[in-house]
C-alpha cells in the first residue's frame, strides 16, 4: 500500500528538486521561460530562501521521501494587505488526490491568520484545471493585475477576500 502524500514547510534542501519539478510542469503546460511566466523567476532555483520573510510561507507536497509539488504564499508586491498564492506547481502523478485544495486551504489560512485582508493570485487558460479549483475556492476572476509580479504572461487575474 501507498504512504500518504504529506504537506510540510519547505527546507534549503528542496530546492532542487522543486525547481525541477516547476520547470518540468511549466514545459508540459507550455510555460515557456521566455514568456512572462512564473517559471522564468529568479526565486526558482531559491525557493526556501525566497519564503524565509515575514508574511510568506512554501509547502513541498512529498510521498515517501520524494517531493511531487509544492505552492506558497507571499505578500504582494506594491500592496501589504494582500497576500498573493504562488507557484503551486504538481507532478502528473500526484494530481486528483486534492493536493491542490489541501495545499490552497493551508495557505489561505496562514494569509488569514497573518493579518492579510485578501489572497490575490495570477495564472493562465493553460492551466484550467487550477482555474477550476480557484473558482471552487471562491476566488474570482478581475479585470486589471495588482501589484508588481512580472508575470506579463499570465492573463488570468484572480481574487478572494480573507477573514
Amino acid at each position: 500500500m501507498k504512504s500518504e502524500f504529506n504537506l510540510r514547510p519547505i527546507e534549503p534542501s528542496d530546492n532542487p528538486d522543486i525547481a525541477g519539478i516547476i520547470r518540468t510542469v511549466s514545459i508540459e503546460y507550455g510555460l515557456s521561460a521566455d514568456n512572462g511566466y512564473g517559471v522564468c523567476d529568479a526565486s526558482v532555483d531559491h525557493m526556501y530562501e525566497t519564503y524565509q520573510v515575514p508574511g510568506a510561507a512554501y509547502w513541498i507536497v512529498e510521498r515517501g521521501g520524494r517531493i511531487f509539488g509544492g505552492g506558497g504564499i507571499a505578500p504582494l508586491k506594491g500592496d501589504s494587505q494582500t497576500a498573493e498564492l504562488q507557484k503551486m506547481y504538481f507532478l502528473a502523478e500526484c494530481r486528483g488526490h486534492r493536493l491542490g485544495f489541501r495545499l490552497a486551504e493551508m495557505a489561505l489560512t496562514f494569509a488569514t491568520e497573518a493579518g492579510y485582508k485578501q489572497c490575490y493570485l495570477e495564472t493562465t487558460a493553460a492551466l484550467s484545471e487550477a482555474i477550476a479549483l480557484y473558482q471552487r475556492m471562491g476566488f474570482r476572476q478581475i479585470a486589471s493585475a495588482m501589484g508588481c509580479t512580472g508575470h506579463s504572461a499570465c492573463e488570468i487575474r484572480m481574487l478572494k477576500a480573507l477573514g
